[in-house]
This record gives C-alpha cells, structure tokens and sequence, in this order.
C-alpha cells in the first residue's frame, strides 16, 4: 500500500529525518521531517492552469502548531487552535521569503505550502524543521522550483557558533547574557536566501561569521533533500514560462522616455503619478490584444525596472539625486504628546513614525501561550501601517503578516538594550503609528521608538538606529549598494537588507533576497555600508535628546522590595485577605512572585510609601533601642498598650511614660492617640517593652540624660 521512501544523516547533535510515502499521498509532494523528537509535516500543492488575468504568484505558506504535538491542550475558552499565534505567523513568513524567488520567473499558478508540527521535544525548535520538511515537499513535487533550500539556527557564546541551539537557550536571550545571538539562515548550494536575528551588540565581523557558518552547516541537509529527490521525485511539471519579449518591446517603445522622465522626479507624490500617466500613455498605444495580455503587467514593471536598475548601476545616481551611500534628511523630536508617558516623532525623507510608549506595571505584562510553555513578555512592540501613510484608500482590519512581522523586526532590534527588569521593573509597551512611508518604515520604528522610550525615562543601556540597504544586480555581475532604500528601489530591486544597532554593534539583522542569493562578499560590503549609515543616523537622532529625560507625571511609579520567601504566606495572608487590604488601605498595586520579590506601583508616591511600610512591617523583625511611631490601642491601670509595628503590640509601663509619676496613664493618654516610643527589648516571656519618656514626642528624636533630666 504504501511505498516508503526515508532518508537520514546526523547533523549537529541530533539525527535528521526525512520521509514521504506514506502520509498524505493526494499532496502534490509531502514530507515528514524530524529532528531529535520535532516532528512537522509539510504538504505542498499547486495548480495546474494560472488564472485568467493573474499577474502575481499566488504563493500561500500556512505553518500550524498543534497543542498535541506537545501533550498540551489549548488555553482559553475554546480549547482548539485558532487563528495563528505570533510565533505561527512569523515562521509562515521565515518559510515563504527564501522560497518565493526560488520559483521559475513567470510561472504564476497558485502554490499552497502547508507545515505542521506533530510532535514537539521541547529541545529542538520545530520552526528550522518546518523549513526543511517544505523545501523536501517543494523539491518532490514536480513545481517548478529551483531549490532545494535548508536552514537552521545559529548561537554564539563564548566567541564560539553553535548549531541549532536548544529552545531554552534560545529563549529570553535579554536574560541570558552568555548567549549573543539567535540567527535563522536560509540558502541554497551556493547562496544565502533569506537572514533573520536578534543579536546583542555583535561586531559586523561576528555577524558576517554567523551567516558563513550557518551557509557551511546547511549543506549536508541539501544534500539529503537531493538524495530524497532522486528516490521519490515526481515527474516535473511542464512548464515553459510565456514570452512576452514583443509585448515587452512595444511597451519600451511606446512609453520609455516618458517612464524615464516620471523616475526622474524625487517626490514620491509627484513621481507615483507620474509613472501612472506613463503607463497610461503606454497603454494608450497598445493594440486590444496586447491590452488584453495577462503579461502586461509584467512588461510595464519590466520597463520600470530596467529603468531604475541600470541608471543606478551605471551612474551611481538613484531617481531621487542621491548617491548609493547617502541617508536622506532626519529630523527627530520628542515629547510631542503632551499625556503620553513618552513619545517621539521621526522623519526620514518621505517615511515617518509617530512612536508612542507607555509604562505599566507587572498586571500589563502579556501572557504567552506556547508548544514549549506558557511565559510573561513585559516589552511589547506593535507596528501599524494605514492606508494613508502611502496616500492610499483601502480597508482598514486586524494586523496582517507583514505589520507583525515589521513589528518583531523592531522588537527584535530595541530589545537587546532594555534594563533589566530588576532595575526598571515596568512592562514597556511601544506602539509604532507609520504616517509616511516610502521605504523601511520598520527601521523609522526602531529610531522612533528608542527615541520615544528615552522620553519616557526608561534608562536604555544605548540608543538604537535602524537603515535599510538595498542591492542592484546586473546579469553581468556589476552591482550597486544603496543605503536607506525609497519604495521603488526595495519593490524593483533584488535585496532587502535591514540592519539595526548601536554604536557599538548589530542587535537586528534581516535579509531578503529576489534573486538566487548573494554572495559573501555583497553581504559584507552591505553590513559595512549600514555601520556608517547607522552611525550618521545615531548622530542624528542625538540632536533631539537633551539629557535624562524627566519621568512623565503620568506613568505609574514602581518600587520594588525583596522578602524572604518563608514571609511570602504571611504577606499574601490566608485566601489573599492581608494582601487586599493593603491594595485598599494604600490604593497601590501589589505584585509579589514565587522569588520574594514584590512590585509596588502607584502615581501617588505616598501610596507607594505606605504599601511599602505595611508589607515592612509584616516581614520585617522590630529592632532593640529603635524609634517607632505608634497607636495606644489600651489603656490599663499598670500602663499602656500601643501598636508600633504593624500588627505588633507593646507595653509603655506607667514608669516609661513620662519623667514624672502619674495617677493613671489616662492622664496624658487616651486610645487612638499616637506616639513616639523607643523598642527596649524583650522580657522573658517575649513580651515587648517600650518607652516613651526616652522620645521626644514632637520630633521623634531619643532624647540625651540632660533632657531627661531636665524634664524632671
């Protein structure tokens, strides 16, 4: 019934499985990949006709995780999976980028790559193993795909790479300072397709040594999808790519000095309808045949491109004047709302961010539910793009792929120069509202957004700049490096290279690439290019900080204190009743953990203070010949009892009261009335003695022998 074909090495420290056959047999081509005890299956299909009119390649990567798949159910009301996590979207995207240039040009039927994971080790992170099990399904299909691809993980501690690092290492890395690096690699036999990661101030040099070791530790895996191919590869798909060179001469013909002309206006306003006219003016001049030409589409980007593209390479000039390594003109502010707890507004050319940050307390902090456990993230980062930020009209939902993906990146990026939660124990969550785009917005929400946390006081180790490179490759090997990138220069060129850190190093790397993959060197020309264009930027940025900038009024304040963890129930007290009434008697939030460590927070720093003082004076011990304040809570003929320390009682004999005999002591006392007293210890039976005489009562200060004695 079945006919089984697996193959396997030992890569790195676990053994690498492929297999196909038996599971899923109508799919075009399905793998079942495992590495270590990660199972994910990957099943691929495609369609045989391109749609009528379709002038795009309708790739759809899904990647699912199913709770099972680690011995959990999910959480929630609804105890199925829903719509796709965070971590399901990000590794949809980690799939489809280094695939998609992969597909021969021009074939433009729909392709569905769906990944699951069936089994989760709780080591292995089944997002590489994803990666892999699609490109094997891709590879055996018959589509017309120029892979194989492989990919994996990179660690770095202690100057050494490690290879696919375990989901625990990899996890938290702010908390982990021997671990400097999360880096994903894709690429081919001879190329690098796709880079993403999350870094702690490495130098260019560490980072370029991350990709080369990653490119070296994917080719075994290469060769094992080959090696599956060769035993179990469907026939290839007759494909033959349309030509469309007459249509794409009549286009040239008909409207390239006018398109010329359009790329020639630096606005973007301006240009965009200038390039519409043209086109216009091109279809003007087409007969209905080749107005009805599903390749028409392709022809006028075509013309666009060769436009852009060569005018570059040759001239070193880009259609807005600039030189391939020039930044356009920053301008930073800050403060600019005036109840926000931070805010800056950054403009870089025609892209702009309006980036607001805001501090609450431990209750904000966002709980994740994964496969490998659930966890608390107290820094958040959400990137919006609204239609109008490109002049446009359009429905406005949810966050799509690409604003969660431009929001991890920027996470990603600002989050390696957080304090630690110990020094500044906020959740921090920034929000990145683009108003202007026209290229790497994402790296306008990085700037933005150490500038907008700088206004709200959070102490940042450094601040964080972000450009965006891009590539210009000719068939003839000549190529041109730009520094911050225009719309038009990422959507007609052949790299996407986005670099952020601070002055000492990378924190974020992210690379896309629409061609078969760059080279070593292109790269580390790249990296070096960004390093000056992110220290220009960095000094930019500077001109909008004047100092320390003050705390906002409006933000909570957070003190915290530590208490020995036996003290946690008497703190918490039985069914959470001691703990409530100090939130209600001080009107601050309380947190406390399983550590001892318990979070204070409050606007009101006399709230804070006396929360502080009622957890004190639970956990603490009252120390011998110091000074309390206190309540006389009983009046007997022998003395006073009077509350000084929390719920702690003591006795003020009548001989302790005053420097002089008293009747009663309901002659200078009555219940209610607060006093000074001075803790003289203990007597035999622990009971504790106070006195008041040895305190004056109206400053609180112990009184020396002469004023004792002249009170007598």
């Amino acid at each position: 019934m079945f006919n089984v074909t697996t193959k396997s090495i030992q890569w790195g420290e676990e053994t690498l499985t492929l297999e196909t056959g038996k599971v899923a047999r109508q799919a075009d081509g399905s793998v079942i990949a495992t590495l270590g005890e990660t199972t994910v299956m990957a099943n691929v299909t495609f369609a045989r006709t391109q749609k009528p009119g379709q002038d795009f390649f309708p790739l759809t990567v899904h990647y699912q995780e199913k709770y099972y798949a680690a011995g959990k159910v999910p959480g929630g009301f609804f105890k199925r999976e829903a719509r796709p996590t965070e971590k399901e979207t990000l590794t949809a995207r980690l799939i489809d980028r280094p695939i998609r240039p992969l597909f021969v040009p021009g074939f433009k039927n729909e392709v569905l790559v769906m990944c699951t994971v069936l089994s989760h080790d709780l080591v292995n992170d089944p997002d590489m193993v994803a990666m892999i099990a699609a490109s094997a399904a891709l590879t055996i299909s018959g589509a017309p795909f120029r892979g194989p691809i492989a990919a994996c993980r990179v660690g770095f501690e202690d100057g050494e790479y490690i290879l696919n690092p375990t989901v625990d290492d990899m996890q938290d890395l702010r908390l982990n300072p021997e671990q400097r690096l999360d880096l994903v690699v894709a690429g081919t036999k001879d190329a690098v397709m796709m880079v993403e990661s999350e870094a702690y101030e490495l130098s260019e040099a560490e980072m370029l040594g991350a990709v080369k070791f990653a490119h070296e530790s994917i080719q075994p895996v290469l060769d094992l999808i080959i090696d599956l191919a060769e035993d179990a590869a469907k026939e290839p798909f007759d494909f033959q790519p349309v030509d469309y060179s007459a249509l794409s001469d009549a286009v040239k013909k008909a409207g390239e000095t006018e398109m010329r002309a359009a790329f020639a206006i630096a606005d973007k306003q301006e240009r965009t309808a200038a390039v519409s006219a043209a086109r216009e003016t091109i279809k003007a001049s087409l007969s209905e045949e080749q107005l009805a030409d599903a390749n028409l589409g392709s022809a006028l980007k075509k013309l666009e491109a060769s436009i852009l593209r060569g005018d570059v390479v040759k001239t070193g000039k880009r259609i807005d004047g600039r030189r391939t390594d020039e930044i356009r003109d920053i301008v930073s502010q800050t403060g600019i709302l005036p109840r926000t707890h931070g805010s800056a507004l950054f403009t870089r050319g025609e892209t702009q961010g309006l980036v607001v940050t805001t501090l609450g307390t431990g209750d904000d902090e966002q709980f994740i539910d994964a496969l490998h456990g659930n966890f608390k993230s107290n820094f958040l980062l959400h990137y919006n793009f609204p239609p109008y930020s490109v002049g446009e009209v359009g429905r406005v939902s949810g966050p799509g792929r690409r604003e969660i993906g431009h929001g991890k990146l920027a996470w990603r990026a600002l989050q390696a120069v957080l304090p630690a939660s110990t020094d500044f124990p906020y959740t921090i969550r920034v929000v990145s509202e683009i108003t202007e785009s026209n290229g790497s917005s994402s790296m306008a929400s990085v700037c933005g957004g150490s500038l907008s946390m700088m206004d709200a006081g959070v102490p940042l180790k450094s601040a964080v700049a972000g450009v965006a490179m891009g590539l210009i490759l000719e068939d003839d090997g000549s190529y041109a490096i730009l520094s911050d990138i225009l719309g038009d220069e990422d959507h007609l060129g052949d790299m996407d290279f986005k670099v952020a850190g601070t002055e000492n190093g990378i924190t974020s790397l992210q690379m896309d690439i629409k061609i078969a993959g760059i080279t070593p060197e292109i790269m580390e020309k790249a990296l070096e290019q960004a390093k000056v264009g992110r220290i220009h930027i960095l000094g930019e940025m500077n001109k909008a900080l004047s100092g320390a900038a003050d705390f906002s009024v409006h933000a909570p304040r957070i003190e915290t204190m530590q208490i020995p963890t036996d003290k946690i129930r008497e703190v918490i007290g039985s069914g959470g009743k001691v703990i409530r009434e100090i939130v209600e008697v001080s009107g601050a939030k309380v947190d406390i953990n399983d550590e001892g460590i318990i979070k204070i927070a409050s606007p009101n720093g006399d709230s804070i203070k006396k929360a502080y003082d009622m957890i004190y004076s639970i956990v603490a011990e009252p120390e011998e010949g110091a000074i309390y304040t206190g309540t006389v809570v009983k009046i007997v003929d022998f003395g006073a009892f009077v509350n000084f320390f929390g719920k702690r009682d003591g006795l003020v004999h009548v001989s302790q009261i005053e420097n002089r005999r008293l009747n009663h002591p309901s002659d200078v006392l009555k219940e209610g009335q607060e006093v000074k007293v001075k803790l003289l210890g203990f007597d035999d039976r622990g009971k504790v003695r106070l006195s008041m005489k040895m305190v004056n009562q109206e400053t609180g200060e112990e009184m020396t022998k002469e004023e004792e004695g002249a009170e007598e």
